[in-house]
Order: structure tokens, then sequence, then C-alpha cells
């Protein structure tokens, strides 16, 4: 009788505790619910800005495929403003959006828009930016961010004969992407693992003060902001490659490589250059190594002309495609898949699925075609001589 007394207190402070835990205070996590989502149901996207060819892609894609599965869509480019994000943001929770996608312009600002739509009962997922320093973060979606430096990096090694021993010492300027872009850290901290080595053996150098300088004994926290370029942008990047070929490069010194984080700030380094140095030459020994990423369409024609060299494709269709997947099975009340993977926003560890990127030199610059990532007659287009 004892023995049943103490099972039946047992079993009532354990229903206790469980009741305490699903009343207790603070945003709760419902990464893991099964709650469903009707067809006809609203989408929120939102996307960063519409001024940069792919989110254009990314954020019409996306709408365009949801659609033709039923969903309403609420899609939104934030001009490059977090307080425009927010308020985008805001006014899907506002029409009832049980889903909410945002590629965030800043990571930390738009916290408190998806904290609202968290609150409002919607899931939220980061589309390949992460958002920061919250816990209404669902799911994380993007590719696998270190190794687009590492893509970056390798290619400068090749090309430079680093592996085989070459000496140098070889003339590298660097740059990363905006200092309110979480993902722009990540890119350069796979890239400086790999290029370090070879500026504590003397063998790389940065000789501008660009951003302070780069040292062997930089480290990522300490420069990744400091050579940033806001916003991505290309007038930007040019202004600050012309500063450094004035005061570097202006009696003919060689300049070996440039690390470009992204396309658009590899058209301002290659404008910079052509305006400031027109004695290099694209398909000479005197032209820099220059590297980027996302596979523009002026990506495609600098590297056919030989202005840049290689560039990290992201295939933002399989990205899109990956996010709308985790979509439909977020409104099905089904377990989402894929998502094996975790980042940590200083908050919290969020679910992450995490795809692949590629290098793309001119030896397989048609693999864009075959990905469908350009039309055939587009890129046509953009590789004439």
């Amino acid at each position: 009788m004892k023995a049943l007394k103490r099972t039946i207190a047992a079993a009532a402070g354990l229903a206790m505790m469980a009741g305490l835990a699903a009343c207790g205070g603070g945003r709760s996590d419902s990464a893991g619910s099964s709650e469903k989502v009707d067809k006809g149901a609203t989408i929120g996207i939102s996307m960063p800005t519409k001024s940069e060819e792919r989110w254009n892609k990314d954020g019409n894609g996306l709408k365009k495929n949801l659609e033709a599965k039923g969903y309403k869509v609420i899609l939104s480019f934030a001009d490059d403003k977090p307080a425009q994000q927010n308020a985008d943001i805001e006014n899907m929770v506002n029409n009832s959006a049980k889903i909410v996608v945002v590629a965030a312009k800043d990571g930390t600002a738009v916290g408190p828009a998806v904290e609202k739509a968290k609150d409002a009962g919607a899931k939220v997922i980061a589309y390949d930016r992460l958002i920061m320093n919250t816990e209404a973060v669902d799911y994380y979606a993007t590719f696998q961010l270190e190794q687009t430096g590492v893509l970056e990096a390798n290619y400068i090694i090749d090309k430079l004969k680093l592996k085989d021993g070459a000496k140098g010492p070889f003339n590298i300027e660097l740059f990363t992407g905006s200092p309110d872009d979480n993902n722009a850290k990540f890119f350069f901290k796979g890239a400086w693992e790999l290029l370090q080595p070879y500026f504590k053996s003397g063998v790389l150098v940065n000789p501008s003060r660009h951003g302070g300088g780069v040292k062997a004994d930089s480290t990522v926290e300490d420069i990744w902001q400091k050579i940033s370029v806001m916003s991505w942008k290309a007038e930007q990047a040019q202004k600050d490659m012309e500063s450094i070929l004035d005061s570097t490069y202006s009696h003919g010194e060689k300049l070996d490589a440039v690390l470009s984080p992204y396309d658009g700030i590899s058209q301002g380094v290659i404008n910079a250059i052509q305006s400031k140095r027109p004695d290099m030459k694209p398909g000479t020994d005197s032209w820099p190594i220059i590297t980027g990423q996302d596979a523009m369409e002026i990506a495609i024609t600098n590297i056919n002309n030989g202005t840049q060299a290689q560039t990290v494709f992201k295939d933002v269709n399989k990205l899109a495609a990956a996010v709308q997947e985790m979509i439909i099975q977020i409104a099905e009340g089904k377990e989402v898949t894929g998502a094996d993977k975790t980042y940590n926003n200083g908050t919290k560890d969020v679910k992450s699925k995490l795809l692949d990127p590629v290098s793309i030199t001119k030896d397989n610059l048609s693999d864009l075609v075959d990905a469908g990532y350009v039309t055939q007659d587009r890129f046509d287009q953009l590789t004439k001589s």
C-alpha cells in the first residue's frame, strides 16, 4: 500500500512539473511544432534589396513556386534599409502571415520584427543570412558559408602556385562584405584560415594600409569589419580600391591578387584598376587574380573577358527549392528534413540546412547554363567577345 501511494505521489509530481513547464514564461521554441498551415494561407518573404540581381531571383522565384502550390505570398524588398525591412515584416504579421522568410539586411536590427512575427504564431526562417541574438528563429537555410571563402582562397593559392613552393612575395589586397552582414565574417574566416600561413611565412604580403592593413598576426575578429564594403556596393569598393592604388601601386608596383567576396565588389575593383592602372592588361601577368561570389551576369562577362578569374556559384534555385521544401513541410505539420546542422546566433543554436557552393572559372563557366541559372541565349550574349 505504501508503495502504491509513493507511485501515485510520483506521478502527481511529474504531472505538476509538466504543467509548470508548459506554463513557463518566455518565448517558446516551436521549431518542432506539428501545427498545420491551411492551403491559401499567407507566407511572407522579406528580401534585403531590389538593387542586387540575386535577391530579385531569390524572392521572385520563391514567390512564383509557392503561389503555384496554392499559398498567398507577400514579397517585399527593403531597399537596403533595416527600418524598412522591419516595417515590411510587421506588415506581414498584420496580414496574418503564418510563415515568414527573411533574408536580413541587418541580422541584428531585424530581431524585434521577427520577434513580433514569432509572438503572433508565425514560423520564422532565416534565408541565407542568419538573424542574430534572438530566440525568434526556427530555421536557417544557406550555403556552407566558410566554404565560399575556402574556394576563393584556394583559387588564389593554386594560381600563385603557393603549394608548389613559390616564394613571392606576392602583393594581395583583401576585401570583406558588408559589416552588418554576419555571413561576411564567415566567408572571410574560411579564406583567412588558408591565407594566413602564407602571410606568416612572408610569401603573401598586404602592402597597403587599407583598414589598418592585414598582417600575419591579424585575427578574423580584428580585421573583417575594417576591410569591409558597406552593403556590398561596387561604388564603395571602387573608391576603396582607387585609394589603395593611389597610395601603394601608383608607381608601377605589381598587384598579384585581390580577395573579393562578391562579384559586385569585384566589379568595383576592376573599374578602379582600369581607371588608375591602364598599364595592367587582362590576360597578361600584369593583371591580378580577382575572385568573386554569386555568379552574377557581370561576372560571367568578366570571367569570359579575363578581368575576373573566378566566382563562387551559390545556386539560388537550389536554395529557394530547399526553403520551399522547408515551408511545405512546416505547413503540412511534418518534420523539417535536412536541417541537421546548427549555427549559433548569439542566443540559440538554430537548426540549419546547408548547401554546397561551387567554384566557377572560365573552364567551367558553361556549368551555369547546365544548372539552369542562365539560359543559353543569355549566356551567349554575355560571353560575346
